[in-house]
């Protein structure tokens, strides 16, 4: 086992060596930066009451197996019955959002599948590609004519193509082209869309569908990836796609088959969370307002996510940035290689509906003394 002892001491040597952090500085911090409970949900005391009177003690915590199984409650029922009807159209619960990308591709895509994804992809999607026996080819970070050069050269090579792309990307904050992408997708009939919404459903929309339902671009999407673990403050994942490749996903995504599914009362917490939700619009209100003031002390432009890179480049600076905002009771965690490029070190700021306006002025004052911002 020496060569991990090894391989350890050479992250160290480059400061990229990775702990778990201590449950009690998180909850010590004055504000959580890193957070993906980007509603404030998972952190709500009056909404946790209010979903433990709706429980009976038959309730089950454990799930007993796979849904194909004996683990396919009425709660998980209830819960796909909910999302199919906001998105009108087929929806299959997953375990995670990871558990859905590497799953859906090595299902559907084959020797004569081309995948075409996005270069700042999730790493569960590059997973799910590599997974599967469909050629990858990477497109350049949001550049259309990119990918529209690609899709020329190599689409009548192959039975079908799919474009793979997140709507907003978590290391950066910066949402996917959709409408060019769906004018794309049109343009050739063996082009499937698929977008993993894992850091856009729940904020934004009129419905808070995520980013596709506010570039009105829903009914061009073949396949869309949800979370609840993230804004709806819960667990787990969800693909919206037509009743056709449900059946087919039921069938044949190992991820699905091969687990066990999640408790009845995960999935009961889900449903509650996201009919609550749809009626509070004010926590997706504030959520917004906070980024675009720290979006403009931090002098970003583009569009205005939740989620605020402040590049350093330098993995050193970065960490020393993260333990001083750690220190002044700001808990940001820091961004490195390889999770993003190399000299692109970063702090990334994820807002919650939490951030209070005076702890939001205290940060960027302490960012204008320690990280010189204007």
């Amino acid at each position: 086992m020496s060569i991990y002892k090894t391989r350890l001491e050479e992250l160290e040597l480059m400061g990229r060596s990775r702990v778990l952090p201590h449950p009690e500085a998180i909850a010590s911090a004055r504000i959580n930066l890193t957070s993906n409970d980007y509603l404030g949900i998972a952190t709500d005391i009056n909404l946790r009451k209010q979903f433990l009177e709706t429980l009976t003690h038959e309730t089950l915590l454990g799930s007993t197996s796979s849904r194909l199984l004996t683990g396919n409650s009425q709660a998980a029922n209830q819960l796909e019955a909910t999302i199919s009807a906001l998105y009108a159209n087929a929806c299959l619960l997953a375990n995670s959002g990871y558990h859905a990308n590497i799953g859906i591709l090595p299902a559907l895509a084959n020797k004569n599948s081309l995948i075409l994804m996005d270069k700042l992809a999730h790493a569960s999607l590059i997973d799910g590609a590599r997974l599967s026996e469909a050629r990858l080819l990477r497109f350049r970070h949001n550049d259309m004519q990119h990918l529209s050069q690609l899709l020329e050269q190599n689409h009548a090579q192959y039975e079908q193509v799919f474009i793979v792309v997140e709507s907003l990307y978590s290391m950066d904050g910066d949402f996917c082209n959709l409408q060019t992408l769906a004018e794309l997708k049109r343009t050739y009939a063996n082009a499937s869309l698929y977008v993993d919404e894992a850091h856009a459903v729940g904020i934004y929309g009129d419905r808070g569908l995520g980013y596709c339902e506010q570039c009105g671009v829903l009914e061009d999407i073949d396949i869309l990836v949800g979370t609840f673990g993230k804004a709806f403050g819960s667990y787990g994942a969800y693909i919206i796609c037509s009743q056709e490749l449900k059946r087919f996903l039921v069938n044949s995504m190992r991820s699905l088959i091969f687990t066990t599914a999640l408790p009845p009362i995960t999935y009961a917490w889900s449903d509650f969370v996201v009919n609550a939700v749809s009626a509070q619009d004010w926590r997706r209100s504030k959520l917004l307002k906070a980024a675009a003031t720290l979006r403009r002390a931090i002098s970003l432009g583009g569009n205005a996510s939740h989620i605020i890179p402040l590049i350093l480049g330098s993995d050193e600076a970065a960490v020393r940035l993260s333990k001083t905002l750690r220190d002044a009771g700001f808990y940001c965690m820091p961004i490195r290689p390889p999770t993003v490029p190399e000299g692109t070190s970063r702090i990334r700021f994820s807002l919650t509906a939490d951030v209070e306006e005076d702890d939001l002025q205290q940060l960027i004052e302490f960012l204008r003394n320690e990280a010189a911002i204007d």
